[in-house]
């Protein structure tokens, strides 16, 4: 049987010239912010029965974040505007750091709707930060994308940044790539970690048409990756199946922190010491080992039957603050103090997300940070 040809990133010169050959790079989370990105909740549906508590706990993380750095919200329409515009008052938000942007959405994932931006290392200037524009298809799962996918396109023309577009061509067509932005995590120094079960599984597949070799030329190409560290599965309870900024973060050029469930019958267990054993494998760009450093989960949080995927990794690295998600557990504390270690210079701020995560997402998925 002749073997399956292997489809490559659309990126000739006669095209465009690819971020990385421009010398723009994805920047790691932990670097200068100009803004954090975030939509304002609006679709009840996806917290049946919960939604009347969560606007409030929205207007917290953006009360906190409009502190440190300009927020940018999206909101549905005018009238979504006046009741964002209220519940921000009400929680006392420094809302001259807020900016409104009425654009349709479908739901508030910013990690993953929203752009990926890139930067070149030349300093300052008005071409030094540029939009890399995926295609969103709500995880591969859910019909009601659409204006979602919009965004990147929205935000380019609007504050006028280079924007590129991933395509490959496929059947004689050109086809943009999918990626979400909660499915990698980066260094700024050409590393990244994702997840085979999210990238290359035929469940929620993103991408039928590439392999894992045409993945990994596509992050050199447009996000200036050298090296990718493939880890296996993400943890239960994962509407995305698979995302990695559930599971393991950097939190330095040479520092990974990564989930761990010590009870062996839990379903985590297996799958993250998996991870374990990929990332004490995993070398820098000079060989030298990385630093892993064990996060612990909270006990399993369930409602309605549903295991929820509850992780302390899903935090969020602003100007000097980092937002972790809580849920009212005794391992609330120590990941709080283990991030409080790796962030000497950044206050470290609780959130309570019990009944966030009902929408099955936590702070970092909500978020989307625009380099400085």
């Amino acid at each position: 049987m002749p073997r399956a040809k292997t489809l490559r990133a659309k990126t000739p010169s006669s095209v465009e010239p690819t971020p990385r050959s421009l010398g723009y790079r994805m920047p790691a989370e932990w670097e200068p912010h100009q803004s954090t990105w975030l939509a304002w909740p609006h679709n009840r549906s996806d917290w049946p029965g919960k939604f009347d508590a969560i606007p409030w706990v929205f207007a917290d993380i953006v009360r906190h974040l409009s502190r440190v750095e300009d927020v940018n919200l999206i909101v549905a329409s005018a009238r979504e505007k006046q009741t964002a515009q209220k519940a921000l008052k009400l929680s006392h938000v420094e809302r001259k750091g807020v900016k409104f942007h009425i654009w349709p959405t479908n739901r508030i994932w910013t990690r993953d709707s929203g752009p990926i931006f890139v930067k070149k290392n030349n300093g300052k200037n008005e071409n030094s930060v540029a939009i890399t524009n995926w295609r969103f298809n709500a995880w591969a799962k859910y019909s009601d994308w659409k204006h979602d996918n919009q965004l990147p396109e929205r935000i380019a023309k609007k504050f006028k940044l280079k924007q590129f577009t991933p395509l490959i061509t496929h059947k004689g067509k050109p086809l943009q790539i999918v990626l979400e932005g909660g499915s990698i995590d980066v260094n700024g120094q050409g590393l990244m970690l994702t997840t085979e079960e999210c990238q290359l599984s035929k469940v929620q597949q993103r991408n039928p048409a590439l392999t894992r070799q045409d993945l990994e030329k596509v992050f050199a190409d447009y996000l200036g990756i050298v090296n990718v560290i493939w880890l296996g599965n993400g943890i239960k309870g994962d509407d995305t199946h698979g995302h990695v900024d559930d599971i393991s973060r950097f939190v330095a050029a040479d520092t990974v922190l990564t989930a761990v469930e010590p009870n062996r019958s839990d379903a985590n267990y297996g799958p993250l010491q998996e991870n374990l054993r990929r990332l004490r494998a995993a070398t820098d760009l000079q060989g030298r080992k990385l630093t892993i450093i064990e996060l612990p989960l909270p006990r399993p949080v369930i409602f309605r039957g549903q295991r929820l995927p509850a992780s302390y990794a899903n935090f969020y690295i602003a100007n000097g603050l980092v937002l972790v998600p809580t849920f009212n557990d005794p391992n609330d504390r120590v990941a709080l103090n283990i991030l409080a270690n790796l962030f000497p210079k950044r206050e470290i701020v609780g959130i309570h997300c019990g009944d966030f995560i009902w929408g099955l997402g936590a702070i970092h998925c909500m978020t989307q940070q625009q380099p400085l």
